[in-house]
């Protein structure tokens, strides 16, 4: 099964004292050997920011 769950948290929450949104996802773990970076939608700052994979 190459494909495995990830969890993607938001880079920018934490500086700012706010809770930090998270979001699950799949990848597929033989050709994306690095982590996942996406720009996804923060509901506690009300805009987009970089989400990074998280253990």
């Amino acid at each position: 099964m190459p494909r495995e769950i990830v969890t993607l948290e938001c880079t920018e929450a934490r500086k700012e004292g706010k809770a930090p949104s998270r979001y699950m996802t799949t990848r597929n773990k033989k050709t994306k050997t690095e982590k996942v970076e996406l720009m996804k939608y923060n509901r506690f700052l009300r805009r987009h920011t970089l989400h990074r994979e998280i253990k």
